[in-house]
């Protein structure tokens, strides 16, 4: 390997990074990790204040660190789209995005876009801004696209007639379906884009004590109260994050699951070729995006 393409274990051509999600918790520390790597970091948050005070706190722990704070609300495809023309008005190429905003929420919601949120923000977020920036991502090639999805994805069902589980809703049942579609789309997207340079993996962080439930209550938010002590935190889940994003030895590999920076099997309907084609199309027809996007 050429001195260029190495430095502190992250290939040095990995020069920009945009994370999302990245005020807090696993986001953040993905962000703090690549800054600490040497790459310029953007980092994603839907308020103003708390996005420009992280990028504030990594500044401070990584003197000389070049941190850019974009801010949107990610269930909106217009707030989506808008800041994806920020992102490619500002860098000129673009080594490494991090999809890793997400929530889980207790009741019932449509998005503007007429959406079930969770699966607005927790899935097409992930489908749109990828698309959103595949040019740039090509035009930067070898690049790489990482899906922060769950083991909850296991559990998770396509409900192909009823995606936003209007007819019955359940936090964790619209949570594991948004991740099982996270890891759909990795498979389906690292098909079409082989040969060009850019990959995309999913990964497993951990079942980590951040923020992720802040917007539930009843039982399920006392539930989360009580066991988050006993979680893993941020900082150890971030590093599969990290670890996926910038291995050199990742160079070339995609389309493929990691927990704990290893790479283990999807579950079956995960690895389910068809239903990696549907929801494909599903999320595109959301999107209102054409077939052949991608």
């Amino acid at each position: 390997m050429t001195s260029e393409a190495m430095t502190e274990g992250v290939p040095r051509r990995v020069r920009i990074g945009l994370v999302t999600g990245a005020t807090s918790g696993i986001g953040f520390e993905t962000a703090l990790g690549l800054a600490r790597k040497g790459a310029r970091v953007g980092l994603v948050g839907r308020d103003a204040t708390r996005t420009r005070a992280a990028a504030e706190r990594i500044r401070a722990a990584v003197p000389g660190a070049r941190i850019d704070p974009f801010v949107g609300d990610l269930a909106v495809q217009a707030e989506v789209r808008r800041l994806a023309g920020e992102v490619r008005a500002l860098y000129p190429r673009l080594d490494v995005l991090v999809n890793n905003a997400g929530a889980i929420f207790d009741t019932h919601r449509l998005t503007a876009d007429g959406i079930e949120r969770t699966w607005a923000l927790d899935h097409l977020a992930y489908v749109l801004l990828s698309l959103e920036l595949l040019d740039l991502l090509k035009a930067s090639a070898p690049s790489r696209i990482v899906n922060v999805a769950s083991a909850a994805h296991t559990r998770g069902r396509i409900a192909l007639d009823d995606i936003g589980h209007a007819r019955r809703f359940s936090a964790m049942t619209v949570y594991s379906q948004a991740k099982l579609g996270n890891v759909l789309f990795t498979g389906a997207l690292a098909r079409r884009l082989a040969g060009t340079g850019v990959t995309v993996n999913a990964l497993h962080p951990g079942v980590i004590a951040s923020g992720f439930a802040a917007g539930t209550g009843g039982w399920f938010g006392l539930g989360w109260r009580l066991i988050r002590p006993f979680m893993t935190s941020p900082v150890e889940g971030a590093a599969t994050s990290i670890h996926v994003a910038s291995a050199p030895e990742l160079d070339g590999v995609t389309g493929l699951y990691f927990t704990r920076s290893r790479p283990v099997a999807t579950s079956r309907r995960a690895a389910d070729r068809a239903l990696q084609e549907r929801v494909w199309d599903l999320s595109l027809d959301q999107l209102g995006l054409p077939p052949t996007a991608g």
